[in-house]
């Protein structure tokens, strides 16, 4: 591990608690993750905020929106998962009581965030000549661009939220990461709606306003959760903005021989599915419209597994950290069982509600919208079958994660969803003509791939290696 701390170690390092049953570990796990799952549908929220009142302005709009985000949105979710190595570091370093690197490294996580940033906005600019030269329609293209130059500025403070969340998460201080989230989609909703419409005396910037409440509200969360560990007591003694700029560049580095491994793997699933939108964008705007609504509802369930797994990662990295087998072994599969339990939940709602669920995105009584409201709900039902190995794979890399173990995921992930689930799309959308039931039946066969392969490597860690570092 790293240097290790001389000395009685402080109240956080002490309130370590080992599961010595099942039953401990589901409550352990549950009181960690709750805050974590609703934190992560509130965030999920600011999203389906925006798609729903870029929806009210028309499915031109939406469909310029979609594409924009899913533009942006591999590239966001790469950056996350590289500052996103914060967690499992500062965990371990918790379990080991290694309470000087938990400073280190989440000041280290701040510094990537600058950097991941500084390089993607330059090149997130250019979305006019890429998506021209992908064949998009000119004007979708042209609104699209408009959202995305404006959009970008929510990088920094968006990346340097996963830094601050995973310190906060590794000490069990969920709570105040919900608090913040909910703020900050009230906030979203208010601003969408005012600057998207027009509304209390602002202007109406339309797809242009929905991005200004973006980089505002990702400003405005990044604030507060900054202050909460400057100002509390349990955090404020990490110091992490004091002598800021003093390079750490073996923690740097680590940061990124770990996080880039994460990074990659999200940018797979993600890209995967940014794919899939620029797709549909060859089918018609109907396509893109009905995707955007599937795609919401089934990211707005995948955001229970996903908060789930974020725990897992903590719950796993502290007991590796510790060098505790049996807490490892806990901690992943209680944290699969809840995961996949509730996409179980979530598969039968959407096979029987798909058609109540697509209503709340585009209004049913214009005539505009008939065609895009019946591919969503069909895409749903297809999304609906994918559900349980959706869960089951991001529960099970976030637990390989708790362990440092990234490279592996990351080259189970790239071939299961671009050598099986990408080329899967292409054949049974335009080879068969089955076009957007197709295409997602396509995601659910790169899903189902990763999600096997993933949850056998856990079952096997020990064999594979995957402990060797715990005596």
């Amino acid at each position: 591990m790293t240097e290790q701390v001389t000395g009685a170690p402080g109240p956080a390092a002490r309130k370590i608690a080992p599961a010595s049953t099942w039953g401990a570990e589901l409550r352990a796990m549950f009181t960690l993750a709750w805050p974590l799952v609703i934190a992560q549908l509130a965030q999920n929220a600011l999203t389906t905020t925006d798609v729903i009142m870029t929806g009210w302005l028309g499915p031109d709009f939406l469909a310029a929106g979609t594409l924009a985000t899913t533009f942006l949105m591999p590239f966001l979710v790469g950056g996350i998962g590289i500052v996103g190595a914060v967690a499992p570091l500062v965990a371990q370093a918790r379990g080991a009581r290694d309470i000087k690197a938990v400073r280190r490294v989440v000041r280290q996580g701040m510094w990537a965030a600058i950097l991941i940033a500084a390089v993607l906005v330059p090149f997130l600019w250019q979305i006019k000549p890429i998506f021209a030269a992908l064949g998009q329609d000119p004007a979708i293209t042209l609104m699209s661009e408009q959202y995305i130059q404006t959009a970008v500025w929510m990088l920094f403070p968006a990346l340097a939220i996963i830094a601050l969340r995973s310190l906060l998460s590794a000490f069990d201080s969920t709570r105040i990461i919900l608090l913040i989230t909910v703020g900050g989609v009230v906030f979203n909703a208010a601003l969408n709606y005012a600057l998207i419409f027009g509304n209390f005396g602002f202007p109406r910037l339309e797809l242009r306003g929905s991005a200004v409440a973006t980089v505002l509200t990702n400003a405005l969360m990044f604030g507060l959760m900054l202050l909460y560990v400057l100002r509390h007591r349990r955090f404020k003694r990490f110091n992490i903005m004091i002598r800021f700029w003093k390079p750490d560049w073996p923690r740097f580095r680590q940061i990124f021989r770990i996080g880039t491994p994460i990074g990659l793997t999200v940018l797979a699933e993600v890209g995967l599915f940014t794919a899939a939108a620029l797709l549909m964008g060859l089918l018609g705007t109907d396509e893109v419209a009905a995707h955007a609504v599937a795609l919401q509802s089934a990211s707005m369930a995948f955001m229970v597994p996903l908060g789930l797994g974020i725990a897992a990662t903590v719950r796993v990295g502290v007991a590796y950290g510790r060098t505790d087998p049996e807490g490892v072994r806990k901690a992943g599969w209680t944290a699969f069982a809840l995961g996949t339990g509730f996409m179980t939940l979530s598969c039968i709602v959407f096979l029987t509600m798909g058609p109540v669920i697509v209503s709340w995105f585009l209004d049913p009584r214009s005539a505009a919208n008939a065609n895009a409201l019946g591919l969503a709900a069909t895409f749903l039902v297809v999304a609906g079958f994918f559900q349980i190995v959706d869960g089951a794979q991001v529960v099970a890399a976030h637990a390989l994660r708790g362990l440092s173990d990234t490279k592996v995921p990351m080259v189970i992930a790239i071939v299961g969803y671009w050598l099986i689930g990408l080329p899967v799309a292409y054949f049974l959308g335009f080879e068969l003509g089955w076009r957007g039931v197709g295409i997602w039946l396509g995601l659910a066969a790169g899903l189902g791939s990763v999600a096997v392969v993933l949850v056998a490597r856990f079952a096997m860690r020990e064999r594979l290696g995957l402990m060797r570092t715990m005596a």
